[in-house]
């Protein structure tokens, strides 16, 4: 983070002024300076004037003429260039200041993504800091036109809240660069679908490291990010320098919400390759329904087959002790096919309610 507090004078003078009272100490006119360091007279008088720099090779020259030492010239341009570009900073700064009223900045610092503040001005400077850029234009130019083509981006411009969606997104970005991990490999992420859903099935306090952990030896980084204020989105795959990357929010804080958007997002990886990006529950322009469906059906295959579905409701009554069997017997956790059945109006909401567990992840 830059230091806000650092020192900064309200003025420094272009080097042309103390050549000006150089000269005038020297006796020497402008015309005579020119012809002693043998540059264009224009030349000399646009320094004086202070419309143009004194480049190293002239601080040399004048070296000779003035006896002040080059080093003493070229700082000094140097010193007055930063802080014209300082000045052109500011208003950068002051022009971006709309643009970073829309974040939530208050949630993004009790997350600790950025610094607490109240003044505007360092908001926004701690923005640009988030985002690593330099400008408001170029947020617009990577999360709206979306001008980077790679598959860390997606194109927020028709989404009801593009601040906070592109704020929770860089913040997986960071998780991901503080994160190794060796090369991902399909045929393990396969592999692990199984133990994936034992997991599931306990249900253990612990059962986000237990993921994340299986799922980083596949090359696959799984990640927890709160989600942010007006922000509708359950989880998110994208790949991230050819690493596929997990982002979750538990947003329904539900076992069975939680475990169905894991492997959706999962599905997405084994499916639909590194270009595709997910973001579950967000409408945006690059969604493809049609992979969506398919990631949909690829979580409901896993986590309760529709043969084993068709193979319970086949029985004349359903309670809570024949969920339990089918449960145990197909590798899941009784809330997925609880919720599954409920959301189909199979049975009431009464039936194994406490089943459904509530999920905190904001520890991990």
């Amino acid at each position: 983070m830059a230091t806000l507090n650092e020192y900064y004078p309200e003025e420094v003078l272009h080097p042309g002024h103390t050549l000006n009272e150089k000269l005038s100490e020297l006796g020497m006119s402008k015309k005579e300076f020119a012809l002693r360091t043998g540059k264009p007279e224009k030349t000399i008088i646009a320094v004086l004037q202070g419309s143009s720099s004194i480049t190293p090779e002239m601080a040399i020259l004048f070296e000779n003429v003035t006896k002040i030492p080059a080093h003493f010239w070229i700082n000094k341009q140097s010193r007055y260039n930063e802080f014209k570009a300082r000045k052109q900073r500011k208003l950068a700064v002051v022009e971006a200041e709309s643009w970073a009223r829309k974040f939530p900045y208050p949630e993004m610092a009790k997350h600790g993504w950025v610094p607490q503040t109240r003044k505007i001005e360092e908001k926004t400077i701690y923005l640009f800091e988030y985002f690593a850029i330099s400008t408001h234009q170029a947020w617009d130019s990577l999360y709206i036109e979306r001008q980077l083509k790679v598959a860390a981006y997606a194109s927020l411009k028709h989404t009801l809240e593009p601040q906070a969606i592109s704020a929770w997104l860089r913040q997986g970005e960071l998780q991901a660069q503080g994160c190794s991990c060796p090369v991902f490999d399909k045929k393990k992420l396969r592999l692990i679908i199984e133990p994936l859903k034992s997991i599931m099935a306990t249900h253990s306090t612990d059962f986000f490291k237990k993921i994340q952990k299986l799922c980083l030896e596949c090359g696959v980084k799984v990640f927890f990010t709160p989600k942010l204020p007006k922000v509708p989105i359950n989880g998110s795959t994208r790949w991230i320098k050819d690493t596929p990357v997990i982002q979750m929010t538990a947003r329904y804080r539900q076992n069975d919400r939680f475990w169905f958007t894991f492997f959706h997002e999962v599905g997405h990886i084994l499916l639909h390759g590194k270009k595709y990006i997910s973001l579950e529950g967000i409408d945006f322009s690059e969604s493809d329904p049609l992979k969506e469906q398919e990631a949909h059906a690829f979580a409901e295959e896993v986590t309760f087959s529709q043969k084993a579905e068709k193979e319970m409701l086949s029985n004349k009554h359903i309670d809570e002790n024949l969920i339990l069997e089918y449960a145990q017997r197909y590798n899941t956790h009784p809330a997925l096919i609880i919720g599954r059945l409920q959301h189909k109006r199979l049975i009431p909401y009464s039936v194994g309610h406490q089943f459904i567990e509530p999920i905190d992840l904001s520890g991990n």
